[in-house]
């Protein structure tokens, strides 16, 4: 199949923006729960959401109906997803703050008895702790079977097999990044009888990230260094998914294999799509949105979360969907978004 040449961004960016509060915004009527319910313009279902003591399932009127103890939701692990079945996936034993990171991913069924679990990443000695195996799991993981981690016309995700993409840690040097400890972010793919199958380090491909010099200098002596963790959390890597099937490369183009890899290094403003085969960076927007007229024309992104591609047979499929989430993030030369340099990233750890 030949690939296609074609405007680097005929592929469209449909960027979600957080609005700043005004003085005009209206508070809400009630504190909690519900607010305002219209049946008619809303698509009606449940909401799954993390809690301190596990995973919520509340209807539209924000009635529990489930909740599934111990699961720990929220930055630690991402989100807990509902899985055809009334089963339920997500991080436990959370290793607490500065890590945020889980021991374990594991998929319960309705009576919240384990159906899968997955911790055999890497031995883990904290201090004053007995060694204990963890995933390292954190932000983000993919079910075989659909690609966004939410309902697709057709394309359910797998519930007694498949394999498992997981977003996990690793701490390692690299001199080429910082002389410091970095805590890193790795890719692996797991199946279902807990076998890595493949994993993808993202320091081994530095060189591929589009720093500017200045960027790199910055990074070096300033890689968000957490004293409480003892590590350089550089990228923080916060969201990853398959690409999916899409229009683009049922046209030709191979960057966007349906197995390539969509991920966001939230710290560094990058966006970029992996290739599963090759293990290359094959396509990616920032970390300059200045270096092309398309990337100027776009605009700044910054600290950006869950950026993929929306599936087929849904609205806007084809697409690369991003929350525009703001915050402190990027390295390099003082900028509208950090004045000085030392602000541009800082040091400590965000959703």
């Amino acid at each position: 199949m030949r690939t296609r040449r074609r405007p680097p961004f005929e592929l469209v960016l449909c960027v979600l923006v957080l609005a700043p509060a005004t003085p005009f915004a209206f508070p809400s009527v009630y504190p909690t729960g519900t607010t305002i319910y219209r049946p008619d313009k809303a698509w009606n279902g449940y909401t799954i959401h993390p809690n301190p003591q596990g995973a919520i399932l509340i209807d539209m009127n924000g009635n529990v109906v489930k909740q599934w103890k111990g699961l720990a939701g929220g930055a630690a692990s991402g989100p807990d997803r509902i899985l055809p079945g009334g089963f339920v996936i997500g991080g436990r034993g959370a290793r607490g703050d500065p890590h945020l990171e889980v021991r374990e991913l594991v998929q319960l069924d309705w009576d919240g008895k384990v159906v899968w679990r997955f911790d055999r990443y890497e031995e883990i000695k904290d201090s004053g702790k007995e060694p204990i195996w963890m995933s390292r799991q954190h932000h983000d993981y993919q079910r075989e079977g659909t690609p966004a981690g939410y309902y697709v016309p057709g394309m359910d995700p797998f519930v007694t097999k498949g394999n498992t993409l997981i977003l996990s840690h690793k701490n390692l040097k690299n001199p080429k990044i910082t002389d410091k400890l970095l805590v890193d972010d790795v890719v692996y793919e797991v199946t279902w009888d807990g076998k890595i199958v493949w994993e993808w380090i993202f320091s081994d491909h530095f060189d591929e990230l589009g720093f500017s010099e200045e960027a790199k200098n910055t990074l070096y002596r300033h890689p968000g260094w957490s004293e409480q963790r003892q590590s350089a959390d550089w990228l923080h890597v916060n969201s990853m998914a398959a690409l999916g099937p899409n229009k683009w490369y049922e046209a030709g183009d191979l960057r966007f294999h349906p197995d390539n890899i969509i991920w966001s290094a939230r710290a560094a403003n990058i966006i970029g799509i992996t290739d599963k085969k090759t293990g290359k960076i094959v396509w990616r927007v920032g970390p300059d949105y200045t270096a092309t007229p398309a990337l100027r024309q776009l605009g700044q992104i910054v600290g950006q979360h869950h950026p993929h591609m929306i599936p087929k047979g849904l609205p806007g499929a084809g697409n690369i969907l991003v929350f525009d989430n703001g915050g402190g993030a990027g390295y390099g030369a003082p900028n509208p978004i950090s004045l000085t340099v030392r602000g541009t990233r800082r040091g400590t750890t965000h959703g």
